[in-house]
């Protein structure tokens, strides 16, 4: 039988704070948390190497040649000359994929964290020791050395084949697992500009941090380029800089009210709004279609005097297709997302037949908001 019906999902609508039941805000927030420096960011690190030490839970050297010859590479670095076909049956060795990120205005000789990935096929790096291994830019240059024993969360048992685990045996974290051995070049200390961008793109905030800034340090400190920057005229020495930002950073800012936004999942069934959303009134009638189809056999055998008839199986099949309509229900205006909750749990919709819903009601015009579906 095969059903093509809407799935009957409960529908839940989460209100993150008991404020978003008032009428909408500003709140004031940090300009640290609203902005980041252009230029100070972290690089992404990547690097290819060798764990050793496991308890028989490495890679099958048959199935992963690149274990071996990785292996046979390292050995002749030491000194070790591997005898020409040697079929080394290896179990307690795994490549392994090393990342790591490289935090902005950071020096020779500091340690940051490694998060060590099976490239392939182990079944646990518990217990594993990463050989010396270099991590990699997206210049090709080596900027860090990796090296040290895993840290793994997870844990896991077998025998009889039977196989107990608990969260993941392929993925580990060596804390200061790497030690940075070349500085990214920074231009912070030169100059006298430097620009804030936005997290979102939001033309009234970035006015809005213009204008304080302007209101601590004086007129024409920062000015608003678009949506995104802002253009922000600091002291030419580091020490200078450095305080000024320091002081800037922590200016606060009344946040402008957002964008009403639902964000639709259709994949999980999830729907999610912000406070902003409101409903103009409307009516809406919402059915269910349901197609059913059944298919059944007959099998008939002839009873012939000499035996010689033919089986025969013919195929029935039975569609049946059945509506359940609702009847014509109507939505009042909301103000706020308290009544916006009540209009919508009013509906009795599953979350599916609410993604439909919605999307109906911004083509009507009466859902003031801005759909997303993911």
């Amino acid at each position: 039988m095969m059903k093509n019906s809407v799935p009957g999902w409960c529908l839940c609508l989460f209100l993150a704070a008991a404020g978003l039941f008032s009428a909408p805000v500003a709140m004031a927030e940090r300009i640290r948390d609203l902005a980041t420096v252009q230029g100070v960011r972290s690089n992404a690190l990547i690097g290819y190497g060798l764990v050793v030490g496991l308890d028989g839970t490495g890679d099958q050297t048959m199935q992963t040649p690149f274990t071996t010859q990785s292996l046979n590479n390292m050995l002749s670095q030491l000194g070790i000359t591997v005898p020409a076909g040697t079929n080394m049956q290896l179990k307690n060795v795994a490549a392994v994929v090393v990342t790591a990120q490289l935090p902005p205005f950071s020096r020779a000789g500091q340690k940051v964290d490694v998060v060590v990935s099976s490239l392939g096929n182990a079944k646990s790096l518990r217990g594993g020791t990463l050989l010396m291994t270099p991590l990699k830019g997206v210049d090709n240059q080596v900027y860090a050395l990796a090296q040290g024993n895993l840290l793994i969360s997870g844990s896991g048992a077998q025998g009889g084949g039977n196989r107990v685990q608990v969260n993941h045996l392929n993925s580990g974290r060596i804390t200061n697992g790497a030690i940075i051995e070349r500085e990214v070049p920074v231009d912070f200390a030169s100059g006298n500009t430097l620009n804030l961008q936005l997290n979102e793109d939001d033309f009234t905030l970035a006015q809005l941090i213009s204008d304080e800034i302007n209101r601590r340090f004086g007129g024409g400190t920062a000015v608003p380029e678009d949506g995104r920057s802002v253009r922000v005229y600091v002291p030419r020495d580091g020490a200078g800089k450095v305080r000024f930002l320091a002081d800037m950073q922590n200016i606060p800012i009344r946040s402008p009210v957002g964008d009403a936004r639902v964000i639709v999942n259709s994949r999980t069934g999830t729907v999610v709004m912000n406070r902003n959303v409101v409903l103009d009134s409307c009516a809406i009638a919402q059915g269910d279609l349901t197609v059913e189809v059944n298919r059944s056999y007959d099998v008939s055998q002839p009873d012939t005097p000499l035996g010689g008839g033919q089986t025969t199986v013919t195929p029935n099949t039975d569609i049946s297709m059945r509506e359940q309509g609702g009847s014509l229900q109507q939505v009042k205006s909301s103000a706020n997302l308290n009544s916006v909750v009540r209009a919508l749990n009013s509906l009795g919709a599953t979350p599916n037949d609410l993604m439909a819903i919605l999307q109906a009601m911004q083509n009507a015009g009466c859902l003031r908001a801005k759909l997303e579906i993911n």
